[in-house]
């Protein structure tokens, strides 16, 4: 078995590859590199898995003034039923020198018959794309905003990097904005400019309102108005924060429980949060936090059209009922 590095993948040597992992992006940034042509005249493709027979036309034909060269590469090969598995492996065996072709699997299981057999091949270069630890997509993006030169502060990026974990293309397409935005003027961008460009309104203020909740404050309705009224803060938004809060509550309770290592890593808390999750479980028992999760669930779809209350009404009458453990225990009874 030929295994590559994901860093030393270029420049490329061979005339096929198979690609697979859990990092998408990384994955198919990779496999575009790949397709770049060693040959000016080259023929790309970007096939999905059901389009195999184009790749095996082109690369038959002739060209005027000899054989033409064909680089494709193959999106989805996760997907494969068996008859386009096999159609797959005929390819790898056939495809010669001149030609090249990427193949592509995010998210493939290990155990499904053609990822054996890929691996299987001992004359198939392939690579795994992992996930990033946090450190490491860290370095990543200290990189990108390196190569960018913008001047972000140091609370902007870590709070970049905790949003955007393991998003390549994501990260991209923010600092891609954030460099219309700044125009080469090279002035500091804070955490509120940043969050702004990403699509997060208020992320300190909202943070606040999802710990005053997850702590069961009274406070938490003041705090709510306030992002309603004064910051225009978006209800889904809201939601969307709350709801990520309490089911990493949630998980990191269920992993606890499991007397996993590390339930915090376990359960994929991130940010500000690492802090104070296990502070706020402690004040939730399991059902209460089972019930809050539906809870959250049903403003959403209020808050998106399910109903013409207000929508200030709806998020402060959830806040009202997460924090007050008499309208919870009532609302378990009901769904009960």
């Amino acid at each position: 078995m030929l295994r590559l590095n994901p860093d030393k993948l270029l420049p490329a040597q061979y005339h096929a590859y198979y690609l697979f992992g859990e990092d998408h992006d990384a994955l198919l940034e990779a496999a575009e590199l790949l397709l770049e042509p060693g040959h000016e005249t080259a023929l790309c493709m970007r096939l999905d898995i059901n389009e195999l027979a184009r790749f095996e036309e082109e690369s038959r034909n002739q060209g005027l003034f000899g054989p033409s060269c064909c680089y494709a590469l193959v999106r989805n090969a996760q997907s494969a039923n068996p008859k386009q598995a096999d159609h797959l492996l005929r390819l790898i065996e056939m495809t010669g020198d001149e030609h090249r072709l990427i193949i592509c699997a995010p998210g493939m299981d290990w155990k499904k018959a053609l990822h054996k057999k890929m691996k299987a091949l001992p004359s198939l270069p392939q690579c795994e794309f992992r996930l990033p630890d946090e450190a490491g997509f860290r370095r990543w993006l200290d990189q990108e905003l390196t190569n960018s030169s913008l001047n972000i502060s140091p609370e902007a990026i870590q709070w970049m990097a905790e949003r955007l974990f393991g998003m390549r293309l994501a990260a991209r397409q923010v600092i891609e904005r954030l460099c219309w935005y700044d125009n080469g003027s090279g002035t500091e961008l804070g955490i509120d400019i940043v969050a702004e460009l990403l699509g997060e309104r208020a992320p300190n203020a909202l943070e606040d309102w999802c710990h005053a909740v997850a702590m069961r404050k009274p406070g938490a309705v003041r705090l709510a108005m306030r992002l309603l009224r004064e910051q225009q803060v978006a209800e889904v938004q809201m939601i969307s924060w709350l709801g990520t809060r309490m089911q990493q509550i949630l998980m990191y309770r269920w992993f606890q429980s499991q007397r996993d290592r590390n339930p915090m890593a376990a359960a994929k808390v991130f940010g500000e949060a690492r802090q104070k999750v296990a502070d706020e479980s402690r004040c939730w028992r399991g059902a209460e936090l089972t019930t809050a999760v539906s809870r959250i669930v049903q403003a959403e779809k209020l808050v998106k059209g399910a109903s013409l209350e207000d929508k200030y009404i709806v998020i402060e009458r959830l806040t009202l009922d997460l924090i007050d453990t008499n309208r919870l225990v009532a609302m378990e009874k009901t769904v009960a």
